[in-house]
């Protein structure tokens, strides 16, 4: 039986020679995720529930991300309570205030694997399906499940295939492509499915282009976002488990090449313009053009979509082109990991921020959760590279977010309105 590669994935971690949608198996966990919001709920259900150790102290990997440094009582006490559980566990893999966004540290530091099933007390860990893992956001509670056992039952979801082709413009990029399809395909057209990404187009992507692509299937619906591992994933994880001592074999997982998906896509990038994701939902998505001329408060670079080293220098490549940004509003800028955050340093380009006017903060979920740097307040208007534009996801109920590209944030922080890139 042919079968996807969300269906071999999961046929292979639950034990079976093969599943069909709407079968549902009790698959091995690979790689189990919480952070600083999400872990006390998880702990705080297994100390209620008498369970006294974890199924695995090497799979259990514990960021600190959204509310870094403390910014509340209730934060710091959240923290002192996963820190005691890291101690009590003995958690290898523990990455306290300093390292930065969930969905980048873990690749980074070599814990995602290719062909496995990893599981996150986050909505966004479908991220790391650009690297052939079968990623998912779970509850807190589910999470208690998976750090007792090591197991957790899925059902096995249909698979929507987007083929996407063509050569993308300089002023697009792979968030243009995401948004697109949102939009093309609805906030629910993929609800608990398989979205995998394929196509020559998809191909020749940066891994950090991928991982956009992947970050933005739950906005769809999607239980995941998968894109088939290549030589560049292969090259990308095996060089960060060596750095990080944290190398253990894998074997890659593809699917079949007769695999019956629920639904085909043909997607021709060649004509692409640059679009946004207008309030307040992510699938509200439009031309730049048919907003343009929309005054701004604020613009914000960063999260665990578009906080990577080709993120920031894109954005900053549009801004010395056009002699800054404008004095009318601001620019917050978040690199997604402390090691990005490193490498910007080094190029020089956190010092041509600050030189332009921008505020850049330390790595962490930012302006995106809503609740640490960058709130907008009633009646003002941000743009946003980041995943979510709900009502009130930026700050006020009464402020409107515009989901954008670097290029296009960059090109609406030198305008000070949105404006099409390729109308500066």
């Amino acid at each position: 039986m042919a079968m996807t590669l969300a269906e071999k994935i999961l046929a292979k971690a639950s034990g079976n020679s093969e599943v069909s949608p709407g079968d549902i198996v009790m698959a091995k966990v690979e790689t189990a995720m919480v952070h600083d919001i999400t872990g006390p709920l998880s702990v705080n259900t297994l100390k209620k529930e008498g369970i006294s150790k974890v199924w695995d102290n090497e799979k259990i990997v514990i960021p600190f991300d959204h509310q870094i440094p403390a910014d509340s009582i209730n934060a710091a006490e959240n923290h002192i309570l996963m820190r005691n559980f890291v101690k009590e566990q003995n958690i290898k893999h523990f990455y306290d205030i300093r390292e930065g966004v969930c969905h980048q540290v873990l690749p980074e530091k070599g814990h995602i694997v290719p062909g496995t099933v990893v599981v996150g007390a986050d909505s966004h860990t479908c991220t790391y399906g650009a690297f052939g893992a079968f990623a998912t956001g779970i509850g807190s509670t589910d999470m208690a499940a998976a750090f007792a056992t090591g197991e957790l039952w899925f059902k096995v979801p249909e698979t929507l295939y987007f083929n996407i082709t063509g050569e993308l413009k300089p002023e697009v990029m792979s968030k243009d492509v995401i948004l697109s399809i949102i939009g093309m395909v609805g906030a629910d057209g993929a609800t608990y499915k398989a979205a995998q990404f394929a196509g020559n187009t998809v191909d020749n992507m940066t891994i950090a282009s991928r991982m956009t692509m992947s970050n933005m299937a739950i906005e769809m619906g999607g239980k995941a976002g998968l894109i088939a591992p290549d030589d560049k994933t292969i090259n990308y994880v095996k060089n960060a488990m060596e750095a990080n001592n944290t190398a253990k074999p894998f074997e890659l997982v593809l699917g079949d090449k007769d695999a019956e998906f629920e639904e085909k896509f043909e997607i021709d990038v060649n004509n692409l313009e640059p679009v946004m994701a207008c309030p307040h939902n992510v699938d509200n998505v439009k031309a730049v053009r048919e907003v343009a001329g929309t005054p701004i408060d604020q613009v914000f670079i960063g999260s665990c979509t578009n906080g990577r080293l080709e993120d920031l220098r894109a954005a900053l490549n549009v801004i010395e082109k056009h002699g800054g940004i404008s004095k009318d509003i601001r620019v917050v800028v978040t690199p997604a990991s402390r090691s990005i955050m490193l490498e910007a340093i080094d190029e020089g380009l956190i010092k041509k921020f600050y030189q332009y006017g921008c505020v850049v903060t330390n790595p962490s979920c930012s302006a995106c959760m809503g609740a640490l740097y960058g709130l907008l307040g009633p009646g003002e208007v941000g743009i946003a590279t980041s995943n979510r534009n709900f009502r009130g996801r930026e700050g006020s109920l009464e402020s409107d977010v515009y989901l954008a590209s670097p290029i296009t944030a960059a090109a609406c922080a030198v305008k000070g309105e949105i404006v099409d890139p390729r109308d500066l």
